[in-house]
């Protein structure tokens, strides 16, 4: 475990739970593919004490998830400590985004406007739902627009914090 934590994490997953009785975890990623969560190294893990720094000795895909051994923990016991931390890792980790691409990272927080100038709130997270990804706005109420470039989405202005959609502030 080493102190000097990046000031550029991005939470790429979180420990799920416990797998088998060697000290593995059970890791929900947020990366494409699943197992692709695997490939960054050094992972942050944020425990009660704040991000940790924690080499990543091993791990696989499985069956739908991945599991992962993580240094330092040896059995099921030991490794529990872990269950509902976020994973880290440095963003200068990431390939930059292509033109139109954005991390979700980014999208979050920003503040979402309609082509009309009317205020919808901020996006508060983003889901995925097989066909497109979709914002979850939370502002007056909470609303759910599809993240579907130049169709709902207008643009997006990561500088200036704001993203235009074409929405109907009824819905």
């Amino acid at each position: 475990m080493a102190n000097d934590i990046p000031d550029d994490l991005v939470v790429i997953g979180r420990v799920s739970g416990v797998y088998g009785v060697k000290g593995w975890v059970r890791i929900f990623s947020d990366t494409q593919p699943r197992e692709g969560i695997l490939g960054y190294r050094p992972w942050y893990l944020k425990t009660r004490d704040g991000w940790q720094q924690y080499e990543l000795l091993d791990g696989q895909k499985h069956g739908k998830g991945v599991v992962a051994h993580v240094d330092g923990f040896h059995d099921r016991d030991e490794v529990r400590v872990l269950i509902n931390c976020d994973i880290g890792v440095s963003r200068s980790q990431f390939e930059p985004p292509q033109e139109g691409e954005y991390f979700w990272s980014d999208l979050e927080g920003l503040k979402v406007v309609t082509t009309q100038g009317v205020d919808l709130g901020k996006v508060d997270s983003l889901m995925e739902t097989g066909a497109n990804d979709v914002l979850v706005v939370h502002g007056d109420r909470e609303r759910l627009i599809p993240f579907v470039l130049d169709h709902f989405v207008i643009s997006v202005d990561l500088e200036a914090g704001v993203l235009t959609v074409d929405w109907d502030p009824e819905d």
